[in-house]
């Protein structure tokens, strides 16, 4: 199974602007370059992870991935998730990939045993694996193998959204709940409590200077 990972990531300049009650500007920029980088070294580091695309309008952005063995698609035109997403995906399917896993760049938890136990629920295609956040509305990851087989709708409430076509498509459809996964930084409430349990973001902070 072939498999490519797919990161939208926003400009850094509009880095987490839900946090600017907590965080000032520097640290909110340098939280979003830790999670960036974390994110493209745990994919980096799983073998049936085959490409990993880094789709942002950012040139800092898409030199950092370069720098850190990704490839990059620039975002052109209106600043659109899905369609970015869509674009991404059709690079991917050129090649003849298994499969499209689209990951988010704030997953500060984010482990390589939760990527492999994602894409292990994959092993009976036509099949979408979707990790919602903790909220049960968002979506955390979404595999699609083959790809293609659900139209993208990141945005709110998008967890019901992609359950309900992955359903309505008549494909095998798996939910994986993993709190390391569940966990995404975009309000000051998920930093507070990624604070409180593990105090993640201070160690992120601290280390993996980029």
């Amino acid at each position: 199974m072939t498999i490519w990972a797919i990161v939208p990531v926003k400009p850094l300049r509009w880095a987490k602007s839900r946090l600017s009650g907590v965080m000032s500007e520097e640290d909110r920029l340098e939280l979003s370059q830790k999670m960036l980088t974390h994110t493209l070294k745990v994919l980096a580091d799983i073998p049936s992870i085959d490409r990993t695309l880094v789709v942002s309008r950012d040139p800092r952005v898409l030199a950092l991935a370069r720098n850190l063995g990704a490839r990059t698609v620039s975002e052109r035109g209106s600043a659109q998730l899905n369609p970015a997403l869509v674009r991404a995906t059709l690079v991917a399917r050129r090649y003849s990939v298994s499969g499209v896993l689209v990951l988010p760049a704030d997953l500060p938890l984010l482990t390589r045993e939760d990527v492999e136990s994602l894409i292990a629920r994959a092993s009976d295609p036509p099949v979408v694996v979707i990790a919602p956040d903790r909220r049960r509305s968002g979506t955390n990851a979404l595999l699609s193998c083959p790809p293609g087989l659900i139209e993208y709708a990141f945005g709110p409430q998008s967890f019901p959204s992609h359950l309900e076509q992955a359903r309505a498509a008549g494909v095998h459809l798996e939910i994986c709940e993993l709190p390391s996964l569940a966990l995404d930084v975009d309000l000051p409430d998920d930093l507070a409590h990624l604070q409180a349990d593990t105090g993640a973001v201070i160690r992120h902070m601290n280390t993996e200077k980029t």
